[in-house]
């Protein structure tokens, strides 16, 4: 035996006699023969049954009042239970003349004891007395038609097809029950046939009654026709419409009660059905108040699905209503969508709400446009104001030039005043920074189908156009406010209109606008743009970068320039000998360099090293040249700025043996300035430094810096440097070497002296003596100032000297015995004594002066030596002042 029936639920729960139950559950009976039994509340409803299957059966109600249990009884599982009560009631009993809120229909639908034979209530028995087969089992009807085109499986029907009726109806039965079911039909058949002749032979009396009836019925029609004539039946319709007639007099006011009742009662239940659809305009006005969107889409969407294809002219009008409100709101969330600025998220938002609601705009691609549009007209509306701030009046103030201070060189000027081209290249980075990222993205979304839009032919080709378009803008605005030289004409005379500050000042505002680009570059580095936009945002920085190196090597030129010197001489440290000026130059060019490489060299993701690129180490080869060449000049006019006051009658007087000395430590008549000859010995002596130490210092700078060696600067330098060298030793010498020899003629044959004359010579001439102090004072007045200039300026005196000395030698007519003892003395002691500056020329010409004194004898050559003998020992101090350390 199986498990019991078990009933789970009940659809309705309730309802008056007549109520068709739908009973669910388990275990409900495994076929129609199988369910032996049911009660519903107590009362026997098994010959209302219906068998669906083990969890369904079909059932009618019948007289029960109050709640009970619905209880299954199958031969397979015995009595079962019920987990859900139906409750029974009865309603009262309207009848035509009483007047009710509702119309009853007059027909009942259900007599208890036996089935309406009305159509509506008439239900196709299976001719084989086996149960139906679940819908969900059944084939589709399609399929059915293409076995058998042009027949059907109705009973009724003449294109009845018995294959159609058992595919439809018992596709899963047994063969063994479709027998069974031939031999019931045959039998009920049978059955028929045998119960219309027992009829007539039970009923034979009723039957000759009705015979008769129709011959008398006949007989007094005959009877009549005389009287009524041969059309009686249109007296008789005459008779029975006014007979219908007085009938609806008497229930007219009922039947009009009944067609107000319907109408009332069609209308409440429309109203109350379908209350959702009449109440939702104002609905959908309340929520757009309060910005609702989501449930007014959603109510729209249902709205729209339940009624989309109804004909009730009330539900049109309903609809046409709902459709204009909604009509309003696709324009109000289209000009939302497109009133900047806005979030992406909040865009996201209203497309979303858009394409929900079905809307005809293409919302997805109007505000990429938007966000494109609004970005250009923030360009020229940021354009517009600060230019409109270029008036005398209208400049921005000092309250954002902190940020600049730190590249203000010169701590005694104070920014106050913040150019306009700045403020605006500031201010569009800024700009771009925080709208681009949001088009992108937007973009983004559209082509990858996060919107959920349809994406038109050719919108990629577009939206590239708009992106470029935008970036390549913003190109051109930066180079129009710090480098219009790089647009054409037509590009600068719209996007170069700011003025541009003096040199030195931009000097101090383009690092950091190069920091403002270098931010608005990362951004879309970050967001992956396609390398051609990338580009033209780099070929911006790298043009950029090189004008802020140029513009600051520019401004370290102007300050080479304007260096001066304090002609103090620094005789302790690691530099002696020279001024502050080499210094000075240096530290200038040290300092650029670190501003350089802070701000310019200094490379970033996807920039491209400024030492690698032909341009700039152009540039940079160019500008260093410019510094140095400023230095040279700076140098070479301080060389060339003699002060003509110092000396009355021009040169100055260097013999004691003629004139009066001039004394070696003199001063300009202005204050703390050397003379002349010191200036140029310092000059000279800055000079070499810078040649020698300065420039190779400069190489090391280059190198720890990652500057490129810029050797073609420097070797041009060194060149132009020994060629200043060479022009201040030639001004030096004149001023010195020049009177200097210039006064041994004169002091060689003072006092009437003549090589032919014989005086017994025992020492050397004056003019030797004055000539050695002369080299002394001329050593002293180096060592003063730069002993490191020993070797580049006396052995060029001492040449002279030579050279001069033989030139005098030469023009002497005739030498005596003693003359020519003491001129070989003479030549001696001043070779002697000025050997450790002698050059090799020099060398040469004491030699050949020697040679053109005439030979002398061994007695002479004592002479000699003890002249020289006694000489040195004498002069013992001047032999150690000439001595070359």
């Amino acid at each position: 035996m199986g498990p019991p029936p078990i009933v789970t639920g009940l659809s309705p729960n309730e309802g008056p006699p007549g109520t068709r139950i739908k009973i669910r559950g388990e275990n409900l009976g495994k076929s129609p023969q199988d369910l032996v039994g049911l009660t519903i509340c107590g009362v026997d409803s098994l010959l209302t049954a219906e068998w669906k299957s083990e969890n369904k059966i079909i059932a009618i109600s019948g007289p029960i009042k109050g709640k009970g249990d619905i209880i299954v009884t199958t031969r397979s599982g015995g009595v079962g239970s019920c987990n859900v009560t139906f409750k029974g009631y009865h309603i009262a009993t309207i009848g035509p003349m009483k007047e009710s809120a509702v119309w009853v229909e007059e027909t009942e639908l259900f007599t208890w004891g036996r089935h309406s034979l009305s159509p509506s209530s008439y239900q196709q028995e299976d001719p084989l007395g086996l149960s139906v087969e679940d819908a969900e089992k059944k084939i589709p009807e399609d399929d059915l038609l293409q076995f058998y085109p042009t027949r059907n499986g109705d009973i009724t029907s003449n294109d009845f097809s018995a294959g159609w009726f058992l595919l439809e109806n018992h596709q899963t039965t047994s063969f063994n029950d479709l027998h069974a079911g031939l031999v019931h039909l045959r039998r009920k058949v049978q059955g028929q046939k045998e119960g219309q002749l027992s009829f007539l032979k039970a009923n034979i009396g009723a039957v000759m009654d009705q015979i008769d009836t129709l011959v008398n019925l006949k007989d007094r029609y005959e009877a009549d026709l005389p009287k009524l004539g041969h059309e009686p039946t249109l007296k008789l319709e005459k008779a029975i419409k006014e007979s219908e007639h007085e009938a609806r007099k008497l229930f007219d006011e009922v039947l009009n009660r009944k067609d107000r009742a319907e109408k009332t009662r069609n209308a409440l239940n429309v109203l109350t059905r379908f209350r959702f659809l009449f109440c939702l305009p104002c609905v959908i006005d309340r929520n757009i108040k309060k910005g609702d969107y989501d449930i007014v889409i959603n109510d729209y969407i249902r709205v729209k699905n339940l009624f989309h294809k109804t004909d009730i002219p009330i539900f049109k009008a309903a609809l046409n209503e709902i459709e204009k409100r909604i009509t309003d709101l696709q324009t109000k969330l289209h000009q939302d969508l497109q009133n900047m600025p806005i979030t992406v998220e909040q865009q996201k938002r209203l497309i979303r709400y858009l394409v929900n609601l079905e809307s005809p705009f293409d919302a997805a691609w109007d505000a990429i446009k938007a966000r494109s549009e609004y970005i250009s007209k923030k360009f020229g509306l940021i354009h517009n104001y600060h230019k409109s701030l270029e008036k005398p009046d209208s400049k921005s103030k000092s309250g954002s030039a902190s940020k600049y201070s730190k590249y203000n060189k010169s701590p005694n000027t104070e920014i106050t005043i913040i150019p306009a081209c700045v403020n605006f290249t500031d201010e569009i980075c800024l700009s771009i920074t925080e709208t681009f990222p949001d088009l992108w993205k937007i973009g983004q979304s559209y082509f990858s189908g996060e919107l959920q839009v349809k994406i038109e032919a050719g919108r990629q080709t577009e939206y590239k156009h708009m992106v470029m378009n935008v970036i390549e803008t913003y190109c051109k605005y930066v180079r129009g406010s710090l480098i219009p030289n790089t647009l054409d004409k037509t590009e600068r005379a719209q996007y170069g209109t700011l003025t541009l500050p003096e040199r030195d000042e931009m000097a101090l505002y383009l690092p950091e606008l190069l920091h403002s680009v270098r931010s608005a570059y990362s951004t879309f580095i970050k967001l992956d743009l396609p390398s051609e936009a990338l580009d033209l945002v780099n070929l911006v920085l790298l043009d950029l970068r090189i004008h802020c190196m140029s513009i600051m090597f520019q401004q370290t030129t102007e300050q080479i320039k304007q260096l001066t010197e304090n002609w103090k001489i620094n005789y302790t440290g690691k530099f002696t000998g020279v001024t502050e000026l080499p210094l000075k130059f240096l530290n200038l060019i040290e300092d650029m360099m670190k501003a350089v490489k802070e701000s310019v060299l200094s490379i970033e993701q996807r920039e491209i090293s400024l030492l690698e690129n032909q341009m700039a180490q152009k540039e940079m080869e160019k500008q260093m040249n410019n510094m140095l060449i400023a230095f040279h000049n700076v140098l070479n006019n301080l060389s060339s700025s003699e002060d003509y006051d110092e000396c009355e009658n021009g040169t100055p007087v260097v013999s004691q043996l003629i004139g009066t000395p001039v004394s070696s430590h003199k001063t300009s008549s202005k204050s703390n300035i050397p003379i002349w000859e010191h200036r140029l010995l310092i000059i000279l002596s800055n000079c070499l430094f810078t040649k020698i130490t300065v420039l190779d210092m400069l190489v090391t700078k280059f190198k720890e810096n990652g500057f490129p060696p810029l050797q073609t600067s420097l070797s041009s330098a060194k060149i132009k440097l020994e060629q200043l060298e060479k022009s201040i030793l030639d001004k030096y010498l004149e001023q010195k070497s020049d009177p200097l020899v210039g006064t041994i003629e004169p002091s060689m044959y003072l006092g009437r002296f003549d090589w032919h004359l014989s005086i017994p010579p025992n020492d050397i001439r004056p003019y030797v003596k004055e000539c050695i102090n002369n080299l002394i004072n001329v050593h002293s007045e180096i060592i003063h100032i730069s002993p490191t200039l020993l070797n580049a300026v006396l052995p060029q005196v001492v040449e002279t000297v030579a050279e001069e000395l033989y030139r005098l030698m030469s023009c002497a007519q005739r030498f005596s015995r003693e003359g020519a003892v003491q001129a070989r003395a003479d030549i001696i002691a001043l070779q002697e004594f000025l050997e450790g500056y002698s050059t090799e020329k020099a060398q040469h010409y004491f030699k050949e002066a020697i040679e053109v004194v005439p030979p002398l004898d061994r007695t002479d050559e004592i002479i000699v030596e003890d002249i020289l003998r006694q000489c040195r020992a004498r002069m013992k101090i001047q032999v150690m002042c000439l001595r070359k350390a």
